[in-house]
């Protein structure tokens, strides 16, 4: 396997063009191999503008405590939710402790990531994400682009909230990966309803903070048909020179990020990078782009990304909240008037996923693209 790799390594770093004999064999991303070549394939350097910087200030994220709102305190949830408001309308990143989510579940979920990432290349392409899908593991973006490569694997999978589909995540996993990935299928099938319902008490302080009521947002994801992602950055030779993620915001409406130890994400705010330090017992918060477009605008998507580093692997677990596909993202009536008109048009979750997977490589201005390709595709 490692000569194979180093093999479509030299022949994709080759000028692609068209050829009716034969077609180039694919970059492939094997971190066996390539966490030790001192040399990286062009594909994954990016330009200098973009590279990694190391030496950032901490971005001042609050703390939000849910002990207090999940117990039924009013007056701990008004607190929440007024920082969380005040987060959403810097740019849109926080913090939550005392979350109620089980330490071992946690613990576990990060340890079967591990398992299967630590898998020989061909076990793991078992799961191979097929072009133009979200679902499935993925060597970096080799199949997809041709510059700009992240540093990193991942391996994504659906979740419904939906009763009808609650084996969803375990069956998918077993019936991709074989029945011996049965105990990996129940914890991310745990795992993904634990999200879910944090998702869902997160959607109460942000209705709340925006005046349209604690369960607005909560009712609109009832249901939700989210995606997990499990985040694999293996160790890089020259980390200076790529990206474990490059800078983008997530489409989607709501991330939970649960970090290990070792640092690499990064937010874009006042036109610097800043850091956000691991956390054990917290999930980092951010808004995404469809829920920045629910809000009219008024809470921000922000740019971020991850870098990489020369020992360590870095692994996150990344819960990505989305509307169930036939909801109609439009903001509530509340959230509209003279003074702050409609800025986005009416759109569905899996229309902008399709833009994300098949049309847009997902960026700084993707909502601002997505709506553009809308109305053009409309008229």
């Amino acid at each position: 396997m490692a000569i194979d790799c180093i093999t479509s390594i030299q022949h994709s770093m080759v000028p692609q063009q068209e050829t009716k004999d034969e077609e180039q064999p694919p970059l492939v991303f094997d971190a066996s191999v390539l966490r030790h070549q001192l040399h990286l394939p062009t594909q994954f350097i990016w330009p200098d503008e973009e590279k990694a910087c190391y030496d950032v200030p901490e971005l001042a994220v609050p703390f939000i405590d849910l002990r207090g709102f999940l117990s039924g305190d009013p007056v701990a949830a008004m607190e929440a939710s007024r920082l969380v408001g005040e987060a959403c309308q810097k740019h849109g990143f926080f913090l939550v402790v005392n979350h109620g989510i089980e330490k071992k579940l946690i613990s576990d979920a990060h340890l079967f990531m591990e398992d299967f990432f630590e898998l020989p290349l061909s076990q793991k392409q078992r799961a191979q994400r097929k072009t133009g899908e979200h679902c499935g593991y993925a060597s970096s973006f080799t199949g997809r682009f041709s510059s700009k490569l992240p540093w990193k694997e991942t391996l994504s999978f659906q979740f419904s909230d939906e009763k009808t589909s609650s084996n969803l995540v375990k069956d998918y996993l077993c019936n991709t990966m074989g029945d011996d990935f049965e105990q990996f299928g129940e914890v991310y099938q745990d795992y993904c309803e634990a999200m879910s319902n944090l998702s869902l008490g997160i959607m109460e302080l942000l209705g709340m903070s925006l005046g349209v009521g604690r369960g607005y947002f909560k009712e609109f994801f009832e249901e939700n048909s989210s995606i997990m992602r499990l985040n694999y950055y293996p160790p890089c030779q020259k980390p200076d020179l790529t990206l474990g993620t490059g800078p983008h915001c997530d489409p989607t409406s709501l991330t939970i990020l649960h970090q290990d130890q070792v640092g690499g994400l990064q937010v874009f705010v006042d036109n610097e990078w800043h850091s956000i330090s691991p956390d054990l017992n917290a999930f980092v918060v951010n808004i995404g782009d469809t829920f920045m477009a629910l809000s009219n605008g008024r809470y921000k998507s922000c740019l971020h990304r991850a870098v990489v580093n020369s020992e360590k692997t870095r692994k996150s677990l990344a819960f990505f909240l989305c509307p169930r596909n036939d909801k109609v993202v439009t903001p509530p009536c509340e959230l509209v008037d003279s003074c702050n008109p409609r800025i986005y048009p009416d759109f569905t979750w899996p229309t902008l996923l399709e833009f994300t997977q098949k049309h847009y490589r997902a960026d700084t201005k993707t909502l601002e693209a997505f709506a553009n390709w809308l109305q053009r595709k409309r008229n």
